[in-house]
């Protein structure tokens, strides 16, 4: 997924000869904490609240501080993650997109980014969500893949993260069936750990059901 394909078309743009009251009028109404100013199709720079604020630029024109402005942006053929790296890095609520000419084609939310992640991630797909815990060096995606689809399931993303000074990754895998009792326990044959598991309650419910059957019946033999 490309930053041109998350362009909305919700955010205005300013001209140098707008003050700064309309450009906090517009960030209130939007709910976000910058704009882009644009002339014509060049992108000068992108204002902040902050901005406005700190050099009270309330009754004034933008154009007077559109040479001091930062003018972050990406260009439209980059990928999401990109996007999303830059917005967060820099703190940003909006982030102007570019063309391979360097022209303004229009301006990422955040919301837009979580929106094209929920959607690359298959957040909105049916389904449920298990977490292995492991160690980072058996790590295989083979195997991982494996089991999965000998239980008749299929991965619809995942996801790794490996916590600051630890060397167990936490793998977060989105799958296409809500019943995971099958392939939990498979994980569990293979000696991997489940640390979470999210699905629907009833089904994991009978899943505990089942091994509490079975640690009474191994107790009674």
């Amino acid at each position: 997924m490309r930053a041109k394909e998350l362009i909305t078309n919700n955010v205005p743009v300013l001209k140098p000869e707008d003050t700064g009251q309309t450009a906090l009028n517009w960030m209130d109404m939007l709910k976000v904490s910058h704009l882009p100013v644009v002339k014509e199709e060049e992108y000068l720079g992108l204002i902040s609240d902050k901005i406005i604020y700190d050099l009270n630029l309330t009754e004034e024109t933008l154009e007077k501080q559109v040479l001091q402005l930062h003018s972050p942006h990406i260009h439209e053929d980059k990928h999401i993650f990109e996007a999303a790296s830059v917005m967060y890095n820099l703190g940003l609520t909006v982030l102007p997109v570019l063309n391979q000419a360097n022209g303004y084609v229009g301006t990422i939310t955040i919301t837009d980014i979580w929106k094209g992640v929920a959607s690359l991630l298959s957040l909105n797909e049916p389904g449920g969500i298990i977490i292995l815990n492991i160690p980072e060096h058996s790590f295989s995606l083979t195997e991982i893949s494996k089991i999965i689809e000998s239980n008749d399931i299929k991965v619809l993303s995942l996801v790794t993260h490996k916590p600051a000074g630890s060397e167990m990754l936490n793998i977060t895998l989105k799958l296409d069936k809500l019943d995971l009792s099958g392939v939990i326990q498979t994980f569990e044959r293979y000696s991997y750990k489940v640390a979470s598991v999210f699905m629907d309650d009833s089904l994991l419910h009978d899943l505990y059901e089942d091994r509490l059957e079975q640690f009474l019946r191994y107790l009674n033999i």
